[in-house]
């Protein structure tokens, strides 16, 4: 058995030698032999014996059920008593934070965000783990023994299914689920004081741990022959899936939508079912849990002085800090989890401006992403550090303006979210599946996200502050971008405008590439991936398939540093639905079957500001419809990861050919006048270049992206989104219902088949101010080598 097999057949074994009550039925020492010799291959102690012969059963019944026929009930009851004899039952609880961009991005200041951030992760991923065990902090134990009696002693590491994402799935004895759903609700409470949070538990027999939720009566369970009998219905449908064509009897289809279902899944399904429900403020359960229908309220008064968020009333006027910020209880919380994650102080020696408060709450530990980042770059040494004198100590950024000092003052925020989750977790059947898929992400995630910035960023020296309160970082050598969160699939930085689309695309290819690296399971068939290569518009021949079940989806916005970052924040989700939606679309279309990453992205430097959402302003501001003509979108976002790297290569083209600024805007702002207006510019301008800078450009633009789907034409810079797959089958349609002499059909499809333009020159414009051709860089006494540099 593999490691995670291990660790949860001592989780199930934890949990029946328990029992259902609050008292174990046998020696804690005993149970603590039987989890050290299953964790070894040893020989479990005598009383265990049996219990840990019913999960090995467990095991044996999940090849029977991967066997044919698929087994009935009548079946798996007589060849399985044991399993179903077994009336122990194991507690399964699920939760976690809620509304976390609420509790994140309700302050203005980079640094409070950051804090809250930082106090999320050291819950998820700190104290929620040493309610079992995992780590070495005492004061978590502390609080358990105070808050919880006797929960501690119940709870073991093994316990724990996943708890990355902001959220964790575990089992529990038991007579403990209320208790650990309670302590997961609290400990984000009393900790935050104002971040939502919700946890609901549920207890289920041993067999059900495989076979899904089971009547009391086993013969009155929903089964395989039931499903088939009634597949259409919509209910049915909406709760197993339906089949893509008309099932048989003997269809392999059905069976494989029914085992999806009946499995662990319908257990993890049904706790978010009941997490939802309980965070809608609605009574669960039998009662014995208090309702947390309403968020922490604190009261205050029209008169009383408010901190510098303008949400709560403020306990201190903080003068030790520049700026001399009023903080509330929560954001003084918040300022300190940002200090101490950029290490501005150590743990054990809190700030003068704190200490002075005289409040009783203490930090924890947290290690910042930065921390992990130097981490794995000392590991895998390159070319980040190239560019650093020797002797150099290298801090975080304090700023965005520190972020963009290198980029004209432009950032970039980048928010990151993965794609056919859902899908996948839905064919997930066991809880080590289960286990090794959150692992399995998460590190992909974080991986992904480390080599982006080493391959992509180098440290560099501040120069030129504006803010006052920066000018005493002037020289100091920084590494350039924030991570606000990474966690489960979920991605969220701000790094300096000139890399952003690069770093994205980089995460996007290697999240795919290390899934694959890790497990084939995550691998498509080569069958079904062959016509991905057709939804790219830039060489869409020379692509490679995409092999990846899983992907990323990126919503980038590049902006100046001092765009209010709840206002950056809000476009860039609406940049991220659009590139999902986009993922969606293609893997959805039968002639693409496309899974990989998608990216959306807006530069904000001849756009202001966006009073509606992104795809208004596209829709009235970008795209052109004129009555009997072509329609024109002035604009070539979401694009795959492959046309993204097109864009890139394009871009820097397009500066090598030394295209003149003023004729590039020119070009840009007769884009709207219509399409022969555009070409007609774009080729006299064109050819004006120097001979020797032209084949360059044409390549990489003009036969890369506007090549005509119909003939050996060119349109640049215009690309027909009318994919030629496409329009054969529309005209397939077409001939079928000439054929069929329904020339009202013929009609109807030819009236609306309208032909649609979209151009990437608009975009290409904006992304040459901050793309520049790359230039070797060399300072003198740079080093490579990582010891040299002082952390």
């Amino acid at each position: 058995m593999t490691d995670t097999k291990l660790k949860i057949t001592a989780a199930l074994a934890w949990c029946l030698a328990w029992g259902d009550k609050r008292e174990s039925r046998l020696p804690l020492p005993t149970l603590q032999k039987m989890q050290k010799a299953i964790l070894n291959g040893q020989e479990v102690p005598a009383e265990t014996r049996e219990i840990v012969q019913q999960i090995k059963k467990l095991d044996g019944l999940n090849k029977r059920l991967e066997s044919l026929p698929f087994p009935s009930l009548a079946d798996i009851k007589k060849e399985y008593p044991e399993l179903w004899q077994q009336q122990t039952a194991i507690g399964l609880v699920y939760g976690g934070a809620t509304k976390i961009k609420g509790y994140v991005f309700e302050a203005s200041n980079l640094q409070d965000i950051r804090g809250a951030s930082a106090l999320l992760d050291r819950i998820n991923l700190g104290d929620l783990p040493a309610f079992f065990g995992e780590g070495q902090d005492r004061s978590v134990s502390q609080w358990l023994d105070k808050n919880f009696s006797g929960l501690k002693e119940a709870l073991i590491p093994e316990l724990i299914i996943y708890s990355t994402g902001g959220n964790i799935l575990a089992f529990c004895p038991a007579g403990f689920v209320d208790d650990l759903a309670n302590a997961i609700e609290k400990r984000y409470t009393e900790e935050t004081l104002t971040a939502n949070s919700c946890a609901v538990g549920e207890s289920f027999r041993l067999l059900e741990i495989r076979l899904g939720l089971l009547k009391e009566r086993i013969e009155e369970t929903f089964w395989l022959e039931d499903y088939r009998k009634n597949y259409q219905q919509p209910l049915v449908k909406a709760y197993f899936g339906s089949p893509k064509t008309d099932a048989k009897i003997t269809d392999p289809e059905i069976v494989e939508l029914f085992k999806n279902r009946k499995s662990f899944n319908e257990l993890a399904g049904k706790l978010a079912s009941l997490l939802q429900q309980r965070r809608n403020g609605n009574e669960i359960g039998n009662g014995s849990r208090p309702s947390r229908r309403y968020p922490p309220i604190f009261e205050t008064h029209p008169y009383v002085v408010r901190d510098e968020n303008q949400q709560r009333s403020a306990i201190a006027h903080i003068t030790l800090i520049p700026g001399e910020p009023w903080f509330s209880e929560t954001l003084v919380r918040k300022r300190l989890m940002g200090q101490l994650s950029k290490r501005e102080f150590a743990p054990e020696k809190l700030p003068e401006w704190y200490t002075h408060l005289n409040l009783e709450w203490k930090p924890g530990y947290v290690q910042s992403w930065v921390n992990q980042f130097e981490e794995f770059v000392h590991k895998s040494p390159n070319r980040y550090y190239q560019t650093v004198p020797k002797s150099t100590k290298i801090v975080e950024a304090q700023r965005t303006e520190e972020i963009g000092n290198h980029s004209d003052g432009f950032i970039a925020f980048i928010y990151a979210d993965g794609n056919n989750m859902g899908g996948y977790i839905q064919k997930i059947q066991t809880p080590q599946e289960y286990a090794e898929f959150s692992q399995d992400i998460f590190e992909a995630t974080k991986k992904s996200v480390f080599l982006a910035l080493r391959e992509h960023l180098n440290p560099y020296e501040l120069e030129n502050l504006t803010n006052a309160d920066s000018k005493h970082r002037e020289g100091t050598w920084i590494h350039p971008f924030e991570i606000i969160a990474i966690g489960g699939d979920d991605v969220m930085l701000i790094v300096p405008a000139n890399k952003a689309l690069a770093i994205a695309k980089t995460i996007g290819e290697e999240f795919e590439k290390i899934l694959i690296g890790k497990h084939q399971v995550y691998k498509l068939e080569p069958s079904k991936s062959a016509n991905s290569v057709n939804c790219h518009r830039y060489y869409g021949k020379n692509a490679e398939p995409s092999c990846c079940k899983l992907s990323m989806s990126t919503g980038v916005l590049i902006t100046s540093y001092n765009t209010p970052i709840y206002y950056a924040e809000n476009l860039t989700t609406q940049l991220l639905k659009s590139a999902k939606k986009k993922a969606k679309e293609f893997k959805n279309n039968p002639f693409y079957n496309y899974h990989g990453g998608t990216v959306d992205f807006l530069p904000l430097k001849s756009v202001t500001m966006i009073s509606s959402n992104v795809e208004s302003f596209r829709q009235e501001g970008l795209t052109k419809t004129q009555k009997g003509r072509a329609t024109l979108k002035l604009y070539g976002a979401p694009y795959t990861l492959h046309e993204l790297g097109g864009l890139l290569n394009t871009i820097k083209e397009l500066e090598k050919s030394e295209f003149p600024r003023s004729q590039l805007y020119q070009i840009r702002s007769l884009l709207d006048k219509g399409k022969q207006t555009a070409v007609l510019n774009y080729r006299y301008f064109r050819i004006r270049l120097k001979p020797e800078n032209q084949p360059k450009l044409i390549d990489e633009f003009e036969k890369a992206w506007c090549e005509a789907k119909t003939n050996n034409g060119n349109l640049a810079p215009w690309i027909s989104d009318v994919n030629e797959m496409l329009r054969n089958v529309i005209w397939l349609i077409v001939i079928e219902a000439i054929n069929s002499e329904q020339h009202h059909l013929q009609y109807e499809i030819l009236k609306n088949l309208k032909s649609t333009y979209e151009t990437i020159w608009r975009e290409m414009v904006d992304l040459c101010f901050f793309i520049k051709p790359e230039t070797d860089f060399a300072p003198a006494n740079t080093t490579s080598n990582l010891e040299d540099i002082p952390q």
